[in-house]
C-alpha cells in the first residue's frame, strides 16, 4: 500500500503543529507508525490523500452512525450554510432540538448547547457544583471526560487517596478535588461516598465506558450508584457523549433504565460537526446564567449549521428498524472477528454494546481499568496494522472502541472478518 503521500505530510505538520498532529491518538505512537492523511469520505469509506480505500470503524470515535456524507445530512448543512454560518443570536432550531433531545431524554428537563463534549462536562460539573454548594467531584479510572484540569487527576494507591495531577500544566489544588474509584467497585465508590460526603457534588460516569475500550456497566452497578447518591444528596451525571443515540435512541440511560441528575451529550447531536449539551432537572439547570449565579457561555453554541446536522441525524435515526440492524450487523462483526481469534488460537475478549464494540488482546474478563490494561497492546498494534494493509480502520489505541453505522453494509462485515482471519494467523 502506497503511503508516500501521507508520510510527507505528515513529516510536514510535524513541523508546524505539535506531534504533528491536532489530537493525540491521531499520531498512531501506541501502534507504531504513520497516520494516513484523509482526503474524503463517504458511506463507510475513508479515502486518503495516497487513494487508498478503507472500511471506517472509527467513524470521527462515534458521531458519524449514518456513516460519511450522508445526503440528507450534507443536503441540509448545505442549504444551512447559505444562510450564514453563525449569528450569535437565537434561532428557532435551538429550540426544535432542544425539544428533540429532551424527548429522547426525559431527564434532560432543560437543555444547555455548547461546542464541545469537554465544555458540555465542565459545565455540567460546574452548574453541579454551585446546586450542591461542595466542591468534590468523584470519577472513575479509565473514564474520560474531556482535557479540564480537574478531570486529568489519577488516584494513588487507597481507595480514598485524593487525586493528583496526571499532566503537567494541572495545578494540584484543582486535582485533589477529585476523586477517583475502579469502575464497576460499588464498595469502593461506597467507601469513599462515606468518607467524602460532606464535600461530594457530584458522581460523573460514562454509563458505558468508552474510553478504555467498550466497558459495559456490571448488572446492578448504574441502579447502585442511583441509590448511592440519592440517599447522601449528590447528583449523578451520566456522560453520553459516545453512548448518547448511539446504543438506543434515548441512550445508555434509556437501555438500563436509570434517571441520571444531569447528562451530558456530544458530536452525534450535531451529525459529526463541533457541538455538545448538557441538560438535566429543571431546578439544577435554572442555576445557569442568565436564569441564575452559575456563569457559562459560548458564542458559536447552538451554531445553526451544527444543530442543522445534528436535526438530519436524528430524523434519520427514529426510522424505524435502524438500530434493530446496527444491532444485527455489530453482532455479526463481534462472532466473525471471535471465531477467526479462536481458530488462530489469539486469547481475545471482546465487548458489545449495541454498535458500539472492543476487542482485547487478553483472555480476561475486562471490567474496569486495571483488567482492560493487561492487554497485549504490541499484539494490537501489529494486528492494526495488518488490518490497515488490508482495507480495514481500526482506532489506533487498543483502549479506544470500534462503531458501526448504518452504511456498513454485510459485505463491509464480511471482508472485515475475512481480513481478521489473515491477520489473526500472522500473529
Amino acid at each position: 500500500m502506497n503511503t508516500a503521500r501521507s508520510a510527507k505530510l505528515f513529516a510536514e505538520a510535524q513541523q508546524l503543529i505539535p506531534g504533528g498532529v491536532n489530537s493525540p491518538v491521531r499520531a498512531f505512537r501506541s501502534v507504531g507508525g504513520q497516520p494516513r492523511f484523509i482526503e474524503r469520505a463517504k458511506g463507510s469509506r475513508l479515502y486518503d490523500v495516497d487513494r487508498n480505500t478503507y472500511i471506517d470503524y472509527v467513524l470521527s470515535w462515534g458521531p458519524m452512525i449514518l456513516g460519511h456524507a450522508h445526503p440528507a445530512v450534507i443536503n441540509s448543512v448545505k442549504k444551512a450554510a447559505g444562510q450564514g454560518t453563525s449569528y450569535g443570536a437565537p434561532t428557532e432550531l435551538e429550540v426544535t432540538l432542544a425539544k428533540e433531545i429532551r424527548t429522547a431524554f426525559p431527564s434532560m428537563e432543560k437543555i444547555r448547547l455548547v461546542s464541545s463534549g469537554t465544555e458540555a462536562v465542565m459545565s455540567a460539573i460546574r452548574v453541579a457544583r454551585g446546586f450542591a454548594k461542595r466542591d468534590g467531584i468523584l470519577k472513575f479510572e479509565g473514564c474520560y471526560h474531556g482535557h479540564s484540569d480537574y478531570l486529568l487527576a489519577k488516584a494513588g494507591s487507597g481507595l480514598a487517596t485524593l487525586g493528583i495531577p496526571d499532566s503537567p500544566g494541572v495545578p494540584e489544588d484543582f486535582a485533589k478535588h477529585t476523586l477517583t474509584a475502579p469502575y464497576n467497585d460499588i464498595r469502593a465508590v461506597q467507601h469513599l461516598v462515606k468518607e467524602h460526603r460532606d464535600n461530594l457534588a457530584c458522581i460523573i460516569l460514562e454509563p458505558i465506558a468508552g474510553n478504555m475500550g467498550v466497558v459495559p456497566p456490571a448488572p446492578g452497578f448504574l441502579s447502585a450508584l442511583r441509590q448511592l447518591t440519592a440517599d447522601n444528596d449528590i447528583l449523578l451525571i451520566f456522560d453520553e457523549v459516545i453512548s448518547g443515540f448511539r446504543v438506543s435512541y434515548g441512550g445508555a440511560q434509556a437501555l438500563y433504565g436509570i434517571k441520571p441528575d444531569l447528562t451530558v451529550l456530544g458530536k452525534i447531536i450535531g451529525g459529526g460537526l463541533p457541538v455538545g449539551a448538557y441538560g438535566g432537572r429543571k431546578e439544577i439547570m435554572d442555576l445557569i446564567a442568565p436564569s441564575g449565579p452559575v456563569y457559562q457561555a459560548g458564542t458559536l453554541s447552538g451554531n445553526p449549521i451544527a444543530v442543522t446536522a445534528g436535526l438530519a441525524t436524528l430524523k434519520q435515526l427514529r426510522a424505524q428498524g435502524v438500530y434493530k440492524q446496527l444491532e444485527e450487523r455489530s453482532a455479526a462483526l463481534a462472532k466473525g472477528i471471535g471465531e477467526a481469534a479462536k481458530k488462530a488460537g489469539i486469547p481475545l475478549t471482546q465487548t458489545r454494546v449495541g454498535s458500539m464494540l472492543t476487542a482485547f488482546f487478553t483472555p480476561g474478563p475486562v471490567v474496569d481499568w486495571n483488567t482492560a490494561k493487561q492487554s497485549d497492546t504490541k499484539r494490537y498494534g501489529k494486528f492494526f496494522h495488518q488490518m490497515l494493509e488490508q482495507g480495514i480502520y481500526l482506532a489506533p489505541s487498543q483502549f479506544e472502541a470500534a462503531f458501526l453505522s448504518t452504511a456498513h453494509s454485510t459485505q463491509d462485515i464480511e471482508k472485515t472478518i475475512r481480513a481478521a482471519h489473515t491477520a489473526f494467523k500472522s500473529l
